[in-house]
């Protein structure tokens, strides 16, 4: 039993290190393979061969307050040929009336109505009306940079296996430390994780946030599941599973709405980590199939994440247990391993600063609050993670998977 634990020991010690150095390797050998040249090609100005027709889909649930700002930058995107598509679901608040107003205003702009039915149900009774090739999801809170269309139109007329590109979120909300500590996640895991996964061939979700769709490609697997807590996961599953590529583009910037409470983070990882739960129950069996095989480092991922969060709940109850594990201070790794983790957090943290300041000038700023990341988001990892994966078990399917409005900072209240 003491051999076992120490053992687990040494993975929970070495996992958060492990895959920091697989993100910021993956990170980096993305921006030097493929993004330095985007970040060139943005200097000279980007050009398309062709402008297919891009439908921009705004699901809406209790959006008064954001709507107008959201619609507002859509419609001046730069991109030539594109419809605004708003879905008002059921909301209890002025959106409909917001959206009919603003669509009075703008011929480009069509808003439709249904009761409460959650974002995938949205999101597929505007599949049905879309007039576009390519289809662009934008949360009905987030501010989508103006030339974002087209950088993510680029990927499906550069290759017909791209089925989705997912964009760039930036966070908007940084008032309280949480806040600030988000600014550097995005970057230094987010964005090093998508970086990363784009090298080995799979990307375990797209950006619900902002996400461009070929319309083709979502029909084809059936559109957004109506009982999955987190649609994005889950179609970007479906996607690969079906054969078509996920790709990720960075300068597709959208600023977005997080929250800024301990309360709101927790509930919105824990609906995240459920998610991630979820898609594994339902298509893990199928991913272990031979012809499924870029999946496999995926699935590993997962299943090292799950299994660090299992086994430190594990060492926990153990210590309350027998609290005297001395062994485990013992040798030159645990005397080491605090300064070796520290520092290959600063390390990453570093990296994502370098890499992400090209989009956000004010990325450096953010370094100070580096500190706090492992303290807090590890810790929110594990705790989600633990509560999700028996809320996914234990969830019928089949059930309708409806949203609530987020906590969306302390600075963007009303």
């Amino acid at each position: 039993m003491t051999a076992f634990v120490d053992g687990l020991a040494v993975f929970t010690l070495a996992y958060p290190s492990l895959m920091a150095m697989v993100w910021m390797c993956g990170g980096l050998y993305y921006y030097f393979q493929w993004e330095r040249r985007d970040l060139a090609l943005a200097k000279r100005g980007l050009t398309l061969p062709s402008h297919p027709r891009v439908t921009l889909m705004v699901p809406c649930y209790n959006e008064g307050a954001n709507v107008e700002e959201t619609i507002g930058h859509l419609l001046r995107q730069r991109y030539p040929n594109f419809e605004v598509l708003a879905i008002n679901d059921g909301s209890r608040d002025d959106t409909g009336a917001r959206l009919d107003r603003l669509a009075l205003g703008d011929a480009r702009l069509r808003v439709l109505h249904q009761p409460n039915q959650g974002k995938a149900m949205a999101l597929n009774h505007a599949l049905g009306e879309a007039d576009g090739e390519i289809l662009v999801g934008i949360d009905g809170d987030a501010v989508l940079d103006h030339d974002a269309v087209m950088w993510m139109v680029k990927h499906f007329l550069e290759s017909p296996r791209v089925g989705a590109v997912t964009g760039n979120p930036r966070v908007r909300t940084r008032s309280t430390i949480i806040g600030k500590i988000q600014t550097g996640e995005f970057s230094s895991i987010i964005g090093l994780i998508k970086r990363a996964q784009r090298i080995y061939g799979t990307v375990f979700t797209v950006s619900g946030v902002v996400v461009a769709f070929r319309k083709s490609a979502v029909e084809a697997v059936g559109g957004w599941s109506t009982d999955m807590v987190t649609e994005d996961i889950d179609i970007s599953w479906k996607l690969q599973l079906g054969g078509w590529l996920i790709h990720y583009q960075p300068q597709a910037l959208c600023w977005v709405l997080m929250p800024e409470t301990v309360r709101g983070l927790y509930k919105q990882r824990l609906r995240w980590a459920q998610g991630g739960a979820e898609v594994m129950l339902r298509y893990g069996a199928q991913v272990l199939r031979w012809r499924n095989r870029r999946f496999w480092l995926l699935l590993l991922e997962y299943a090292a994440s799950v299994t660090w969060c299992y086994g430190m709940l594990f060492l926990a109850l153990n210590w309350l247990l027998h609290p005297n594990l001395t062994t485990l201070a013992e040798g030159h790794f645990f005397a080491w391993s605090g300064v070796l983790m520290t520092g290959i957090c600063l390390l990453q943290f570093g990296i994502s600063i370098f890499i992400d300041s090209h989009y956000d000038r004010t990325m450096l700023r953010s370094f100070i609050w580096c500190a706090w990341y492992p303290l807090i988001y590890w810790l929110l990892n594990l705790v989600t993670v633990i509560v999700a994966v028996p809320k996914a078990v234990l969830r019928r399917r089949g059930q309708l998977a409806v949203w609530e409005s987020p906590d969306r900072g302390e600075s963007f209240r009303e």
